[in-house]
């Protein structure tokens, strides 16, 4: 009896230890999309089955997306539209258990300002008409558009200026962390649609209020449409084009400041993390500001007032998924090379958060190199998504990536 209480003691220390050892290694996320998946993960052997693929591949973490493009939700919820309302069980419990019985962290991602797909005119926006008023209100070369009637687009945007607006976002933010236990909260499609919206008569009146006179002539005195050769529009920014992505890039900050201060609210241990693209010269288009407060936009882009740094959101962040969805691995001189990706958001970004490096599964020749580099380069990886290892079938490939950066790390 004394020996198997010793064997025992001995395998709980062994366990002990093997978990903190496993606390010194980098994140390594797997994507769990929710709508490209969305039969796939009906069922729960189906999640068993990837989870344990995803485990043996490497991964420590997953992202479970709990939020579509349609504003409906993956989770038990007391006030919003749910995507699987026929399902007995919890999707996100689910997620979450297994998970944790894998020795995996878990990632809850939700897209924040969606609410409705255009292309089929399905969703929140459609179907519910508390959201009339509220929706992005586009400028175009053809006039002012509801987002809501533009098939071009993705998803139709709630206008993240209106107060109402935050203020539901953060109520479901508040409730999923409410009701679950997991590590991390990212924010993902948390900015503008483009830089054709918001023009409606609230914004203006706020971006007035913001810079403290009226604005004679709106949208124009901001930007126009111009057309080029080939009949193409382009964007020609006016006079008040730097305070207006100023303004824009402050109320996407502002609301990530009270996302993080509603999570930690309730669980100070969850993470705020964030995804957005590495290409940081176009997004002010969106709103988005990744850098850090210490960075000077106005010192490379033109587009950049001088208070546009104030906006930089990187101090926000426990960690920021530096979405790298490039062609080409190597180049630190190329542009469009995820190693350039990389030292740009080293250099932006100040140390103020943890950045990993995040990939697209696209290009499957490419994808033991790409793992490879963001483990090398950054403080993790993150992998999107795993339809792409699906279909290609890359879980060795993504194996090999890891074991050959963690060995060069050992």
């Amino acid at each position: 009896m004394k020996n198997l209480f010793y064997s025992f003691l001995c395998a709980l220390v062994l366990c002990a230890c093997q978990g903190v050892s496993n606390k010194h290694e980098k994140p390594k996320y797997m994507w769990f999309d929710s709508e490209a998946n969305f039969e796939r993960f009906s069922h729960k052997d189906s999640i068993r089955y990837y989870l344990d693929k995803t485990r043996d591949a490497g991964f420590n973490t997953v992202v479970v997306d709990v939020r579509s493009t349609d504003g409906l939700v993956n989770y038990k919820s007391e006030f919003m539209p749910e995507t699987r309302p026929q399902l007995e069980w919890d999707y996100l419990q689910f997620f979450i258990d297994e998970a944790r019985k894998r020795g995996m962290e878990v990632c809850v991602s939700a897209m924040i300002f969606p609410a409705g797909r255009p292309f089929n005119r399905t969703g929140m926006v459609y179907t519910d008409s508390r959201w009339d008023g509220k929706t992005s209100i586009e400028y175009t070369p053809k006039g002012f558009l509801d987002i809501r009637d533009d098939s071009s687009k993705v998803a139709a945007f709630l206008n993240p200026a209106l107060p109402e607006v935050q203020e539901f976002c953060l109520s479901f933010i508040e409730e999923i962390v409410t009701k679950y236990d997991f590590d991390a909260f990212a924010l993902d499609y948390c900015r503008y649609s483009g830089v054709e919206s918001d023009f409606s008569d609230f914004s203006r009146r706020d971006f007035e209020r913001y810079i403290g006179k009226k604005v004679d002539r709106f949208p124009e005195d901001i930007f126009t449409w111009q057309p080029d050769a080939e009949g193409n529009y382009y964007v020609n920014d006016e006079a008040l084009a730097p305070l207006w992505y100023e303004y824009r890039s402050k109320i996407v900050r502002d609301f990530i400041q009270k996302a993080g201060e509603t999570i930690k609210s309730v669980k100070p241990n969850v993470r705020l993390e964030y995804w957005t693209a590495s290409w940081y010269g176009s997004l002010y288009r969106n709103g988005q500001n990744w850098a850090s407060t210490q960075y000077d936009p106005a010192s490379e882009y033109t587009w950049a007032s001088l208070g546009y740094k104030n906006t930089g959101f990187a101090g926000l962040l426990d960690r920021f998924m530096n979405g790298a969805y490039l062609e080409r691995v190597y180049g630190a001189d190329d542009a469009e090379s995820m190693e350039y990706a990389y030292n740009r958001g080293e250099r932006l970004i100040k140390g103020e958060n943890l950045m990993m490096g995040s990939i697209y599964a696209i290009h499957p020749e490419q994808m033991e190199e790409a793992a490879y580099l963001s483990l090398k380069r950054t403080g993790g990886l993150v992998v999107f998504d795993i339809v792409q290892v699906i279909q290609n079938n890359l879980w060795d490939t993504f194996k090999r990536g890891i074991e050959r950066a963690e060995r060069e790390t050992e």
